[in-house]
């Protein structure tokens, strides 16, 4: 292990970035909560097979973004609360459309599992193609793909909400 820090200032520095993946993924604080405790004791578990702190970084996005989509896909069975019915937990900038934020957030919610961590991870997470394919262990050619089809398919959900919407 190297000098790698010990677990719980590795839980410390990294649990805002575990919980907001999960949170930006799955819309709900409780199930963020779990899940994120969830990695945290998977990481307790494989802490000696990690090499680096960036290695733990790494591994620590790669286990949250994997079990968020799982979550998801598991969520499609159950019943509850959208992701765009949970009201957001952090402020947005002074100078932001609440409207078109709202409109965003509903759209991105309704994205498919992977679609949607991948756009939590490019956008929310500001990570790289490079370093989302390390993440999720996919080539950068197939996460540049699926990103770009994503946002195609964002913009024409988009296009059609407001062209849907009535002219004031």
């Amino acid at each position: 292990m190297g000098d790698l820090p010990e677990f719980a200032e590795l839980v410390d520095r990294y649990q805002g970035m575990v919980y907001s993946i999960a949170l930006r993924s799955l819309g709900q604080r409780e199930a963020a909560e779990d899940l994120a405790q969830e990695v945290f004791l998977s990481l307790h578990e494989h802490l000696h097979g990690l090499e680096s702190e960036d290695h733990v970084r790494n591994w620590l996005r790669r286990t949250a973004a994997n079990r968020s989509i799982d979550e998801i896909r598991r969520r499609r069975y159950r019943s509850g609360p959208g992701l765009d019915e949970v009201p957001e937990s952090f402020t947005e900038p002074g100078d932001s459309d609440p409207l078109l934020l709202a409109l965003l957030r509903s759209t991105v919610a309704a994205l498919p599992a992977e679609a949607r961590v991948l756009t939590v991870l490019r956008f929310q997470q500001e990570l790289e193609p490079g370093e989302i394919a390390a993440t999720l262990n996919m080539p950068v050619a197939t996460v540049k793909s699926r990103i770009h089809r994503t946002l195609k398919l964002l913009r024409g959900k988009l296009e059609r909400r407001t062209e849907a919407r009535p002219k004031g």
